[in-house]
Protein backbone atom coordinates (compact mmCIF):
# COMPACT_ATOMS: atom_id res chain seq x y z
CA UNK A 1 0.00 0.00 0.00
CA UNK A 2 1.83 3.47 -1.07
CA UNK A 3 0.41 6.91 -1.09
CA UNK A 4 -2.22 8.54 1.15
CA UNK A 5 -3.65 5.30 1.85
CA UNK A 6 -0.22 4.28 3.36
CA UNK A 7 0.45 7.32 5.16
CA UNK A 8 -3.30 7.34 6.55
CA UNK A 9 -2.83 4.19 7.95
CA UNK A 10 0.25 4.49 9.56
CA UNK A 11 -0.72 7.84 11.45
CA UNK A 12 -3.37 6.54 13.10
CA UNK A 13 -1.06 5.07 14.74
CA UNK A 14 0.32 7.90 16.10
CA UNK A 15 -3.19 9.84 15.92
CA UNK A 16 -4.97 10.39 19.60
CA UNK A 17 -7.68 7.64 20.93
CA UNK A 18 -10.81 8.49 22.61
CA UNK A 19 -13.01 5.30 23.80
CA UNK A 20 -16.08 4.90 25.86
CA UNK A 21 -15.47 2.38 29.44
CA UNK A 22 -18.61 2.56 31.50
CA UNK A 23 -20.02 5.04 29.81
CA UNK A 24 -17.34 7.22 30.89
CA UNK A 25 -14.53 8.88 28.02
CA UNK A 26 -10.94 8.26 28.61
CA UNK A 27 -8.12 9.49 27.18
CA UNK A 28 -4.93 7.37 25.89
CA UNK A 29 -2.84 9.02 27.39
CA UNK A 30 -0.19 11.66 25.33
CA UNK A 31 0.17 11.31 21.38
CA UNK A 32 3.67 10.11 20.66
CA UNK A 33 4.82 11.63 17.30
CA UNK A 34 5.68 9.44 14.65
CA UNK A 35 9.41 9.27 13.02
CA UNK A 36 9.66 9.41 9.24
CA UNK A 37 11.25 7.03 7.16
CA UNK A 38 12.26 7.96 3.50
CA UNK A 39 13.42 5.02 1.97
CA UNK A 40 15.52 4.47 -1.85
CA UNK A 41 14.75 1.05 -2.84
CA UNK A 42 13.00 -2.08 -1.80
CA UNK A 43 16.27 -4.26 -1.00
CA UNK A 44 17.31 -1.50 1.88
CA UNK A 45 14.41 -1.97 4.58
CA UNK A 46 14.71 -0.56 8.23
CA UNK A 47 16.10 -3.23 9.54
CA UNK A 48 16.98 -3.49 13.34
CA UNK A 49 15.69 0.05 13.82
CA UNK A 50 12.32 -1.00 12.63
CA UNK A 51 12.48 -3.35 16.05
CA UNK A 52 13.87 -0.61 18.31
CA UNK A 53 10.51 2.01 17.50
CA UNK A 54 8.32 -0.72 18.18
CA UNK A 55 10.07 -1.25 21.54
CA UNK A 56 10.09 2.29 22.44
CA UNK A 57 6.49 2.19 20.86
CA UNK A 58 7.20 4.92 18.48
CA UNK A 59 5.04 4.87 15.62
CA UNK A 60 6.49 5.12 11.64
CA UNK A 61 5.77 6.81 8.89
CA UNK A 62 7.32 5.44 5.92
CA UNK A 63 7.89 6.70 2.58
CA UNK A 64 8.82 4.76 -0.51
CA UNK A 65 10.31 7.34 -2.59
CA UNK A 66 11.07 4.44 -5.36
CA UNK A 67 7.56 3.86 -5.68
CA UNK A 68 5.68 7.38 -4.87
CA UNK A 69 7.03 10.86 -4.42
CA UNK A 70 5.03 13.06 -2.04
CA UNK A 71 4.46 16.45 -2.23
CA UNK A 72 5.85 17.29 1.25
CA UNK A 73 6.43 15.22 4.64
CA UNK A 74 4.89 16.06 7.77
CA UNK A 75 8.00 17.59 9.16
CA UNK A 76 6.40 19.70 11.87
CA UNK A 77 4.50 16.46 13.52
CA UNK A 78 7.02 14.45 13.51
CA UNK A 79 9.46 13.29 16.42
CA UNK A 80 12.52 12.64 13.86
CA UNK A 81 13.71 11.62 10.47
CA UNK A 82 15.68 8.69 9.01
CA UNK A 83 16.83 8.88 5.72
CA UNK A 84 18.37 5.32 4.59
CA UNK A 85 20.48 4.33 2.36
CA UNK A 86 20.38 3.43 -1.67
CA UNK A 87 22.18 1.80 -4.54
CA UNK A 88 22.15 5.21 -6.26
CA UNK A 89 24.24 8.33 -6.08
CA UNK A 90 23.46 11.90 -5.03
CA UNK A 91 23.97 13.27 -7.94
CA UNK A 92 21.44 10.92 -10.44
CA UNK A 93 18.23 13.28 -9.71
CA UNK A 94 17.39 13.12 -13.65
CA UNK A 95 17.41 9.35 -12.78
CA UNK A 96 16.02 9.62 -9.33
CA UNK A 97 13.95 12.63 -9.41
CA UNK A 98 13.07 12.28 -5.57
CA UNK A 99 16.34 12.95 -4.58
CA UNK A 100 16.45 16.75 -5.40
CA UNK A 101 13.09 16.91 -3.37
CA UNK A 102 15.24 14.96 -0.43
CA UNK A 103 17.55 17.48 -0.69
CA UNK A 104 15.31 20.20 0.68
CA UNK A 105 13.47 17.94 3.44
CA UNK A 106 16.48 17.55 4.85
CA UNK A 107 17.40 21.41 5.30
CA UNK A 108 13.96 22.20 6.58
CA UNK A 109 14.65 19.37 9.49
CA UNK A 110 18.33 20.56 10.12
CA UNK A 111 16.69 23.92 10.13
CA UNK A 112 13.79 22.79 12.65
CA UNK A 113 16.20 20.71 14.71
CA UNK A 114 14.03 17.87 13.86
CA UNK A 115 16.61 14.82 14.87
CA UNK A 116 17.87 13.04 11.97
CA UNK A 117 19.71 9.93 11.07
CA UNK A 118 21.25 9.32 7.93
CA UNK A 119 22.52 5.85 6.85
CA UNK A 120 25.17 6.11 4.51
CA UNK A 121 23.71 7.42 1.39
CA UNK A 122 21.47 9.27 3.54
CA UNK A 123 24.53 10.81 5.31
CA UNK A 124 25.97 11.63 1.84
CA UNK A 125 22.51 13.69 1.20
CA UNK A 126 22.88 15.38 4.40
CA UNK A 127 26.43 16.37 3.39
CA UNK A 128 25.23 17.55 -0.08
CA UNK A 129 22.25 19.31 0.93
CA UNK A 130 24.40 21.49 3.28
CA UNK A 131 26.37 22.29 0.65
CA UNK A 132 29.12 20.07 0.61
CA UNK A 133 30.87 18.02 -2.16
CA UNK A 134 29.63 13.98 -2.67
CA UNK A 135 32.93 12.29 -4.51
CA UNK A 136 34.10 8.28 -4.85
CA UNK A 137 36.28 7.05 -2.01
CA UNK A 138 39.73 6.19 -2.85
CA UNK A 139 38.13 2.08 -2.09
CA UNK A 140 34.87 0.85 -2.16
CA UNK A 141 34.09 0.04 1.65
CA UNK A 142 32.04 -3.47 1.33
CA UNK A 143 31.96 -5.86 4.39
CA UNK A 144 33.53 -5.72 8.22
CA UNK A 145 35.68 -2.88 8.68
CA UNK A 146 36.22 -1.06 12.02
CA UNK A 147 36.06 2.69 12.89
CA UNK A 148 38.09 5.12 15.05
CA UNK A 149 35.46 7.08 17.63
CA UNK A 150 36.86 10.36 17.88
CA UNK A 151 37.63 12.36 20.84
CA UNK A 152 34.36 15.41 19.83
CA UNK A 153 31.92 12.13 20.47
CA UNK A 154 32.75 11.67 24.58
CA UNK A 155 29.76 14.38 25.08
CA UNK A 156 27.46 13.49 22.32
CA UNK A 157 24.40 12.66 22.59
CA UNK A 158 24.54 9.25 20.86
CA UNK A 159 28.11 8.55 20.56
CA UNK A 160 29.39 9.36 24.32
CA UNK A 161 31.13 6.24 26.26
CA UNK A 162 31.66 4.63 22.65
CA UNK A 163 35.22 3.36 21.78
CA UNK A 164 37.95 4.17 20.80
CA UNK A 165 37.08 1.59 18.33
CA UNK A 166 34.08 -0.24 17.12
CA UNK A 167 32.56 -2.64 14.38
CA UNK A 168 31.11 -1.44 11.80
CA UNK A 169 28.94 -2.95 8.27
CA UNK A 170 29.99 -1.03 5.25
CA UNK A 171 28.75 -1.43 1.82
CA UNK A 172 29.57 2.26 0.19
CA UNK A 173 31.65 3.81 -3.14
CA UNK A 174 31.35 7.00 -2.21
CA UNK A 175 32.11 9.60 0.66
CA UNK A 176 32.01 13.67 1.03
CA UNK A 177 33.45 16.69 3.02
CA UNK A 178 31.95 17.61 6.58
CA UNK A 179 29.46 20.24 6.42
CA UNK A 180 30.45 23.67 7.82
CA UNK A 181 30.68 23.60 11.61
CA UNK A 182 30.12 19.91 11.91
CA UNK A 183 31.48 18.13 14.65
CA UNK A 184 33.68 14.69 13.22
CA UNK A 185 32.21 12.08 16.02
CA UNK A 186 34.11 8.59 13.76
CA UNK A 187 36.34 8.24 11.56
CA UNK A 188 38.17 5.01 9.35
CA UNK A 189 41.38 4.31 7.59
CA UNK A 190 40.24 4.09 4.16
CA UNK A 191 37.35 6.58 4.57
CA UNK A 192 37.43 9.60 6.47
CA UNK A 193 34.39 10.66 7.07
CA UNK A 194 32.50 7.82 9.02
CA UNK A 195 30.13 10.12 11.59
CA UNK A 196 29.29 13.42 12.38
CA UNK A 197 26.86 16.05 13.87
CA UNK A 198 25.08 19.43 12.29
CA UNK A 199 24.72 21.80 14.94
CA UNK A 200 21.81 19.87 17.61
CA UNK A 201 20.16 17.27 16.07
CA UNK A 202 21.08 16.28 12.60
CA UNK A 203 23.66 12.95 12.62
CA UNK A 204 25.01 11.21 9.33
CA UNK A 205 26.56 7.79 9.59
CA UNK A 206 28.37 6.38 6.64
CA UNK A 207 28.07 2.52 7.52
CA UNK A 208 25.21 0.49 8.13
CA UNK A 209 23.78 0.70 11.83
CA UNK A 210 20.39 -0.86 11.18
CA UNK A 211 22.11 -4.37 10.03
CA UNK A 212 20.91 -7.48 10.88
CA UNK A 213 22.36 -11.28 9.93
CA UNK A 214 19.39 -11.46 7.37
CA UNK A 215 19.79 -8.55 6.17
CA UNK A 216 23.36 -9.36 5.56
CA UNK A 217 22.55 -12.51 3.76
CA UNK A 218 19.95 -11.05 1.30
CA UNK A 219 22.45 -8.34 -0.06
CA UNK A 220 25.27 -10.95 -0.45
CA UNK A 221 22.42 -12.64 -2.59
CA UNK A 222 21.27 -9.30 -4.46
CA UNK A 223 21.81 -9.70 -7.78
CA UNK A 224 23.04 -6.09 -8.22
CA UNK A 225 25.07 -6.18 -4.60
CA UNK A 226 26.61 -9.59 -5.65
CA UNK A 227 27.70 -7.92 -8.68
CA UNK A 228 29.04 -4.83 -7.49
CA UNK A 229 30.96 -7.15 -4.91
CA UNK A 230 32.25 -9.55 -7.31
CA UNK A 231 33.97 -6.63 -9.10
CA UNK A 232 36.35 -6.26 -6.23
CA UNK A 233 39.45 -8.04 -5.52
CA UNK A 234 40.06 -7.19 -1.75
CA UNK A 235 36.85 -8.58 -0.32
CA UNK A 236 34.02 -11.07 -1.75
CA UNK A 237 30.95 -12.58 -0.42
CA UNK A 238 32.68 -15.50 1.07
CA UNK A 239 35.58 -13.71 3.26
CA UNK A 240 31.78 -11.02 4.78
CA UNK A 241 30.62 -14.46 5.44
CA UNK A 242 33.23 -15.91 7.27
CA UNK A 243 33.74 -12.68 9.60
CA UNK A 244 29.69 -12.22 10.12
CA UNK A 245 29.57 -14.93 13.26
CA UNK A 246 32.50 -12.98 15.15
CA UNK A 247 31.63 -9.75 14.01
CA UNK A 248 28.19 -9.30 14.61
CA UNK A 249 27.24 -9.08 18.46
CA UNK A 250 30.26 -6.79 18.41
CA UNK A 251 28.13 -4.86 15.66
CA UNK A 252 25.22 -5.28 17.32
CA UNK A 253 26.29 -3.66 20.84
CA UNK A 254 27.33 -0.07 19.08
CA UNK A 255 24.34 0.03 16.39
CA UNK A 256 21.99 -1.00 18.77
CA UNK A 257 23.36 1.35 21.70
CA UNK A 258 22.84 4.12 19.17
CA UNK A 259 19.94 3.41 17.97
CA UNK A 260 18.50 3.45 21.76
CA UNK A 261 19.70 6.71 22.13
CA UNK A 262 18.03 8.07 19.11
CA UNK A 263 14.50 6.58 19.80
CA UNK A 264 14.78 7.62 23.63
CA UNK A 265 15.10 10.90 22.13
CA UNK A 266 12.76 10.70 19.59
CA UNK A 267 10.29 9.58 22.09
CA UNK A 268 10.68 12.33 24.19
CA UNK A 269 9.50 15.17 21.76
Amino acid sequence: MHGSGMNHALLSVAAAVRSRRGGRPVERGPTVKPVLVLRHAPEVPLGSLEHVLARWEIPRLSFDLFAHLPKAIPLAEAAGLVVLGGPMNVDEVETYPFLRAELDWIRQAVDREVPLLGICLGAQLLAKALGKPVYRNRIKEIGWHEIEILPAAEDDRLFHGRGPIETVFQWHGDTFDLPDGAVHLARGATCVSQAFRVGRAAYGVQFHVEMTPDLIEEWLCEPHFSAELAELDYVDAGSVRAQTPRRIAAMNDFSQCLLDRFARWCRTL
